[in-house]
């Protein structure tokens, strides 16, 4: 009797875990129906500087915090929303707070770096190698238009960099190996996946492999 009622018990829990799990993944195919992809001229394109700042600010940021959580990314450029306007949500680590930049700009770059593996909302089951200083120095303003500055190092600083990339019209496809992407290029083109070889493989900067 006492296996039969754990036995019970076990399978409503995989059921209460996979209903939770399908949710997740309803939520995030919504929020990413709104993330502009791959070969849309618009992610090649130059962001324009945030003149001002109030209640539509305010309204598009909630708007961002709530794509890039429900699409399960750690950081958003408003030109992936197809807004040409300098303006990124990032959320470097699940316990960390939503953070707005708005007109960016990077003062300081280390001089030591590192290779990672980096994925994209905006390129659909593709992630690939990119080499990006470690620590970064990053200015601009927040929502309410207070002067801010981010010391960042590890995460935080590559997600800087990446966002700041999207408002410059730059992408990961960019900033790797030419194999690489040649790869990357090939999948989007066919709508596969591509991941970079398995001898590199540290996982600092991985989109959740839900992605995949």
């Amino acid at each position: 009797m006492s296996d039969q009622v754990e036995t019970g018990t076990d399978h409503e829990a995989d059921s209460e875990q996979r209903e939770l799990e399908s949710a997740l993944l309803e939520r995030r195919e919504k929020a990413l129906a709104h993330v502009i992809k791959f070969g849309d001229p618009v992610l090649k394109s130059k962001a324009s500087p945030v003149a001002n700042f109030g209640p539509e600010l305010r309204v598009e940021v909630e708007r961002m915090v709530a794509i890039m959580r429900d699409g399960m990314g750690v950081g958003l450029a408003a030109t992936q929303l197809g807004v040409l306007r300098r303006l990124l949500v990032f959320q470097a680590g699940p316990d960390c707070e939503p953070t707005a930049l708005v007109n960016p700009v990077i003062d300081w770059l280390s001089d030591e770096a590192i290779l990672a593996e980096e994925g994209c909302l905006s390129l659909p089951r593709v992630s690939m190698d990119v080499e990006r200083p470690l620590h970064a120095r990053v200015r601009g303003f927040d929502a309410e238009g207070e002067a801010i500055v981010i010391e960042a190092s590890g995460l935080e600083a590559r997600v800087l960099q990446h966002e700041i990339d999207h408002l410059d019209g730059v992408l990961i496809l960019d900033r790797t190996s030419r194999d690489q992407r040649k790869g990357a290029l090939r999948a989007l083109r066919e709508g596969g996946s591509y991941s970079p070889p398995d001898e590199f493989d540290d996982g600092e900067f991985r989109e959740p492999r839900t992605d995949a």
